[in-house]
C-alpha cells in the first residue's frame, strides 16, 4: 500500500487515499501512516466499513490501547462495547437512544468542550481513532484545533510566560464547567487531578504545541481564579477559525488524530437521533512531568 494525502485545511488535516483498514497492514504501511500523522496531526480515512475487531487490530499497530475501566461514570453493566473502546454514542446497552436526562448522557456532554483525550491521566493519550458507524444528518461534527500552529502564533512574551508552566487536569474540572456535580466519592477518587506541562514538544516533528484542555483547573503556583481566566483566554486564542477544521461525518469515516498536538470537541446534534461513534485510544509513552508524591 502506498497512501496518498489530500490536505483538507491549510495548516493540518489530511484525507488518506489508498488505505484499506479492513486488512492487516505491513510494517512499511504502518510507518507511512505514522509519518503522515506526524505531519498532518489529523488523518481522515473514508468509507472504512470496519468491524470492532478490525478497528482494534488497526489501532494496536500504533501501540498499547487504553481501556475505559477506572475513569468516568459508566459501570461494566452499562458498557455495550469491548473495554478498549470509548463509547461516544448516545446508545444504551440495548441499542436504544439514551433519555435526555440520562446520567451518562449528561456526563458525556463534556465531549462538547475543547479537550485532549486522556489529558486527565498521568500518562496522557497518544492517538485517538474514531469510527462513525451511524452518523446524524445534521450537526454532530467534530472540530479539531492545531495546537502547533496556535503556539507558533504566540508572541515571544507569551511563549516565555507559558514555557515552564504545569497545570492540573481532572474530569471533575471539565464536568464542573457544565454544572455536572452529581459524582459519588468513588467516582471522584478515579478523577484525582494529574499534572501536565502546558508546552509540549512533539517527539517526531520537533514542533512545540500548547497542551490545553477543558480538564485544566489549576496552574501550579498560580491563584486559581487567575489561572482559570488565563487558560480561558489561551483557549479562545487557539480555537480561532484559522486554527480549526470542522469534520462533517460521512458513514464509515474513520478519523485518527494526535492528542499531543491537537484539541477537539463534538458539536451539538438532535439527541433523539441515533449516533453510533466508537473510539479506540492508543496510550501514551510517559508522563509529561516527573511523578512524585506531590503529583498523586
Amino acid at each position: 500500500m502506498t497512501i496518498g494525502i489530500h490536505p483538507l485545511h491549510p495548516l493540518f488535516v489530511g484525507e488518506v487515499s489508498g488505505a484499506d483498514l479492513t486488512r492487516p497492514l505491513s510494517v512499511a504501511e504502518i510507518a507511512e501512516i505514522e509519518a503522515a500523522i506526524a505531519t498532518y496531526a489529523v488523518l481522515v480515512f473514508r468509507d472504512q466499513r470496519i468491524t470492532d475487531e478490525q478497528q482494534l487490530g488497526f489501532s494496536e499497530c500504533f501501540g498499547s490501547l487504553e481501556h475505559t475501566g477506572g475513569t468516568g461514570i459508566s459501570k461494566p453493566s452499562e458498557q455495550r462495547l469491548h473495554p478498549a473502546f470509548a463509547d461516544v454514542s448516545n446508545l444504551d446497552v440495548g441499542g436504544e437512544v439514551l433519555a435526555r436526562d440520562n446520567r451518562r448522557r449528561l456526563y458525556s456532554l463534556g465531549n462538547m468542550l475543547w479537550h485532549s483525550d486522556s489529558s486527565f491521566k498521568a500518562v496522557p493519550a497518544k492517538y485517538s481513532l474514531l469510527s462513525g458507524r451511524v452518523v446524524v444528518d445534521k450537526g454532530g461534527e467534530t472540530e479539531f484545533a492545531d495546537m502547533r500552529a496556535a503556539y507558533d502564533s504566540f508572541d515571544d512574551a507569551t511563549k516565555a510566560e507559558i514555557e515552564d508552566l504545569v497545570c492540573e487536569h481532572s474530569l471533575m474540572y471539565s464536568r464542573d464547567v457544565l454544572g455536572f456535580e452529581d459524582l459519588t466519592e468513588i467516582e471522584k477518587a478515579t478523577m484525582r487531578p494529574v499534572r501536565q506541562v502546558l508546552v509540549r514538544t512533539h517527539p517526531v516533528s520537533g514542533r512545540k504545541s500548547v497542551y490545553l484542555a477543558s480538564h485544566i483547573g489549576k496552574i501550579i503556583g498560580w491563584p486559581v481564579p487567575e489561572a482559570r481566566a488565563f487558560i480561558r483566554d489561551l483557549t479562545e486564542q487557539v480555537t480561532q477559525p484559522e486554527f480549526v477544521y470542522r469534520h462533517v461525518w460521512r458513514p464509515f469515516d474513520l478519523v485518527m488524530w494526535d492528542n499531543r498536538c491537537t484539541m477537539h470537541r463534538a458539536r451539538r446534534y438532535d439527541a433523539t437521533s441515533v449516533r453510533d461513534m466508537r473510539r479506540t485510544t492508543v496510550a501514551g509513552d510517559a508522563p509529561t512531568v516527573a511523578m512524585g508524591p506531590s503529583n498523586i
